[in-house]
């Protein structure tokens, strides 16, 4: 059994243009006095990181690892998530997803999507020269705006976007591979992939890949009524990255699950510190446990109401506290028998 990694902090909620969330070198130490073992950077966010310059110099992927070593930090992973949502994007969503992107391709769907497939790729390379073994990210979507069944969708339609969808993320995959390293998806609404049965469906899509993993992350499951402790039991084994996040449904006369177009405030279903809402992590922990997960456990904080860095103090020592340090014998060992295999026969009856 493995004792999985952490705390970690997910960066992106947290980088801003004022000290100390404008660099790495001042956003590391105020990490690490929260108690933080390790930090999840958004590749996009150029006061943090450069994804170019690490994708081709070890002696940059030196530097960033040196600065957050002095602080007792690691990398958990790098973040691709808006890179990975531009891979495909409905034309309903290309003026909202244009903020996403570079200026020199906004406007253009087809430069956008180049862009981000090159994005992607830049995040294989450079994972592998910090020595990391996922990535995190988002599918992007083509079927979104249909995924409630009215009007009735016709025949093929999901298949064909699925389709596509696999087609984008297949090349993609294969540079993660030759790189060593698991893209992990965030099973997220607004993708295409967003439960286990669309998961399924895009594992299908790109041929069974090894390296199309999970970024495992609850609060998603809880808004969706979705059991996801029973989701670690159908797919544990493409569980690479974990994000910690908390959430609450509250379901009254006026909304549900859809939320009503409402702000998050007044959602049925909103995002919480952790602590603060109904998953039960300590059935998570325990899964997770149970199937040798052993990387890294990363707050992504968001809430509707506590401020940031209450959140992330509290965050880390609710993680520290939920991580189960394996057990190295069984509780009963002090019992054994200490029988043998003729003994065993005779036990049974085999003489």
């Amino acid at each position: 059994m493995k004792t999985m990694k952490g705390p970690g902090l997910f960066l992106a909620q947290f980088a801003g243009d004022a000290a100390p969330f404008n660099s790495l070198d001042a956003i590391g130490p105020w990490a690490a006095s929260l108690g933080y073992k390790g930090v999840q950077i958004p590749s996009w966010d150029a006061r943090l990181f450069d994804l170019a310059k690490a994708a081709e110099s070890d002696a940059y992927c030196d530097e960033v690892k040196g600065t957050l070593a002095q602080y007792g930090l690691a990398i958990t992973e790098l973040s691709t998530h808006l890179q990975g949502q531009l891979v495909a994007v409905h034309p309903a969503f290309d003026e909202a997803f244009d903020g996403f992107t570079v200026p020199a391709v906004r406007g253009n769907p087809k430069a956008r999507q180049e862009w981000a497939v090159e994005q992607m790729k830049l995040g294989a390379k450079a994972s592998r020269r910090l020595g990391l073994s996922a990535n995190v990210s988002f599918t992007g979507a083509l079927a979104w705006p249909f995924v409630y069944p009215w009007p009735q969708r016709p025949a093929g339609l999901v298949e064909t976007a699925f389709a596509e969808l696999g087609k984008r993320w297949r090349p993609i995959l294969d540079a993660y591979d030759e790189a060593g390293v698991d893209l992990c998806y965030e099973i997220h609404p607004g993708e295409d992939v967003h439960d286990g049965a669309t998961f399924e469906r895009f594992v299908d899509a790109v041929g069974g890949h090894r390296r199309a993993c999970i970024n495992y992350d609850p609060s998603h499951f809880l808004l969706q009524q979705l059991d996801y402790l029973a989701f670690i039991d159908l797919y544990h084994e493409r569980i690479k990255a974990f994000h910690v996040k908390d959430a609450e449904f509250n379901p009254n006369g006026r909304v549900g699950v859809y939320g009503g177009y409402e702000p998050w405030i007044d959602r049925a279903g909103r995002f919480r510190s952790l602590g603060d809402g109904q998953v039960d992590f300590g059935g998570i922990f325990s899964k997770l446990a149970q199937y040798d997960y052993d990387s890294w456990a990363v707050l992504e904080w968001e809430c509707a109401l506590k401020h940031p860095e209450d959140g992330a103090r509290e965050g880390a020592e609710f993680i520290a506290a939920h991580i189960i340090r394996v057990t190295e014998r069984a509780f009963d060992d002090f019992a054994a028998g200490g029988t043998d295999e003729a003994a065993n026969r005779r036990m049974l009856g085999l003489g």
